[in-house]
């Protein structure tokens, strides 16, 4: 018998179901309504609500259920973990699916990475499907490890037609108005695909042609009336909640009864430690009831709208004919998961393979010496990064500079901290050289293999000798975070798959991160998630200011400044 007749003899009660979960309460995402149901699976299929006969039978006593969760956009290696360690965590928070960009990994090692993340990502309970790296590198100022072309789109895109469903993130908005030929071959590449964009900021005609060439969703979205003016011009708005990327309490406000259905929530980039502790899509669910959404709304937002956003065909819901992918909750409204079923089976009862054995060193800088952070005192001010807490997106400010010895040096009293990025794909040499505040840091330094989007070798500190520390212990262990103090390696977590993510068990690399981070508890550092927000000071494509291996970056005019600014 064929797999449809099977299914169609099952739904009609001829042929026992493998599992009934009777009595529960449905959170019913397609006729926004919650009504009983009993939920009945054949070969990992829905196939009815009513009573049948079934191999298993579970008693939901009278549960919420709602259908399994997925993230329209993230970016697996900000987990640090590969993604059979990531899916295994995030399925334990009822993580169905997840659109993800290996963007990150692209940029260090191009189609190898590209293709890493496909091959170990296949055939996981939870479902990982991928949007192709649209900017590889993310903008001309910056040295990558590698270059994507409109030829490469295409060729994964025919290679790859039902794991990879469209174009990531469009970030070089600048490519696009400015009609650069590459971008737009990279667009076209994809056309009649889904294309993500990625337009912080971007407003009035500019917005008009930057949806004009293609991307049709934005997830950098970070106020309520560049929210409204993006839902207005037919864009799908992605709320996202993130490590470090915060936007979901500001944009609740937008949303209402008429527009919910083109919103979806996503992460962006979630730590193992914030992933473990706190949940995936499930802590954005948490937060937003808790600020009084409708939970069939929030759930809405979490599954069937980002479901029909991607195409992904009975995906999103619990209804006959759907994947069977659904969550029992204990309480809905602070969504406390009791059970998982991804695919019709158990969550706790499903094997994760371990991640591929990856082999390869990614860490090639040229030189690591105090020399090469030198700054030669110069006349005027210092073009300072401000750190936004909760945000990625930074200031552009001006501060005097703390003169020692004829240089300019970091300042403990104004949270002023020297910024260094060393080119790590080439051996180039290339040093940029900076300076921020906010980042929290008293003393000491902490280096790390990852910064976006090029990933290049990132060092944050108070002290020149610290920060060449951090820095050779983190090309020692072959890429991954480090934290020095008076020259001395206090803990360092290897991450040797691209310099990005951890093949170890997720407590282990839990472990790592936790002595890191308590690394510089012991140093003054207070605020959270201090390597989310070094990583992102090296971002080109996120205003106002960011500094990469070539330079400090004007992002609202998309071009290098200098560091000293005569007055």
């Amino acid at each position: 018998m064929t797999e449809l007749k099977t299914l169609i003899c099952a739904a009609r009660g001829e042929e026992p179901a493998d599992l009934l979960v009777r009595n529960v309460q449905l959170v019913n995402v397609l006729s926004g309504e919650i009504h009983p149901a009993n939920i009945a699976v054949r070969d990992g299929v829905i196939i009815g609500f009513e009573e049948y006969e079934a191999k298993t039978v579970v008693d939901g006593k009278g549960r919420y259920c709602v259908p399994g969760l997925i993230d329209g956009h993230i970016h697996i290696e900000s987990t640090l973990l590969a993604p059979p360690r990531f899916a295994e965590a995030a399925a334990a928070h009822g993580t169905a699916a997840v659109i993800c960009d290996p963007h990150e990994i692209a940029n260090v090692m191009g189609t190898e990475g590209i293709e890493y993340m496909l091959a170990v990502s296949k055939d996981l309970p939870l479902s990982v499907f991928v949007m192709m790296p649209s900017c590889v590198p993310a903008t001309h100022m910056e040295t990558s490890g590698a270059v994507l072309t409109d030829a490469h789109v295409r060729d994964f895109l025919d290679r790859y037609p039902d794991r990879i469903l469209g174009l990531a993130e469009m970030m070089n908005y600048p490519g696009v108005l400015f009609r650069d030929a590459g971008v737009l071959a990279k667009l076209e590449a994809a056309r009649g695909r889904v294309i993500d964009g990625h337009a912080p900021l971007l407003q009035g005609k500019d917005l008009n042609a930057y949806i004009i060439g293609g991307p049709a969703s934005d997830h950098e979205t970070s106020t309520v009336e560049e929210a409204r003016e993006k839902l207005r011009k037919g864009m799908h708005l992605m709320v996202r909640e993130g490590s470090q990327e915060h936007n979901m309490h500001e944009l609740m406000a937008v949303l209402n009864d008429f527009n919910s259905q083109r919103t979806s929530f996503v992460c962006d980039d979630r730590l193992v430690n914030d992933l473990v502790a706190d949940g995936h899509i499930d802590d954005i669910l948490r937060k937003a009831m808790a600020e009084g959404l409708h939970p069939v709304r929030a759930v809405q937002m979490a599954t069937i709208n980002t479901a029909r956003y991607f195409g992904l065909y009975r995906r999103g819901a619990v209804a006959p004919g759907y994947r069977a992918d659904f969550v029992l909750l204990d309480d809905l409204k602070t969504f406390a998961i009791a059970d998982c079923y991804l695919n019709g089976k158990r969550v706790a009862e499903s094997s994760f393979a371990a991640a591929a054995p990856f082999s390869g060193n990614t860490m090639h800088v040229k030189s690591l010496t105090e020399a090469d952070l030198r700054i030669p005192e110069h006349t005027g001010k210092l073009r300072v990064m401000g750190i936004i807490p909760g945000q990625i997106i930074t200031e552009d400010l001006r501060m005097d500079a703390r003169i020692a010895n004829g240089e300019a040096v970091a300042d403990p009293a104004r949270d002023l901290a020297k910024l260094a990025v060393f080119e790590r794909h080439n051996a180039t040499g290339n040093v940029g050289l900076g300076f921020v505040t906010g980042l929290g840091l008293k003393a000491g330094a902490l280096a790390g293999s990852v910064a976006h989007d090029s990933h290049n070798l990132i060092v944050g500190g108070m002290s020149d000798a610290d920060m060449i520390a951090a820095a050779r212990e983190v090309v020692r262990i072959g890429g991954g975070l480090a934290v020095a103090h008076e020259g001395k390696v206090l803990a360092s977590l290897p991450l040797p798959i691209a310099g990005l993510m951890s093949d170890a068990p997720v407590q282990e690399v839990l472990d790592g991160l936790k002595a890191i981070n308590d690394a510089l508890g012991t140093l003054g550092y207070k605020l959270g998630s201090p390597f989310a927000a070094l990583s992102f000071l090296a971002l080109p494509v996120i205003p106002a200011l960011k500094l990469t291996d070539k330079g400090l970056v004007d992002v609202t005019r998309f071009q290098p400044v200098d560091l000293w600014v005569q007055e």
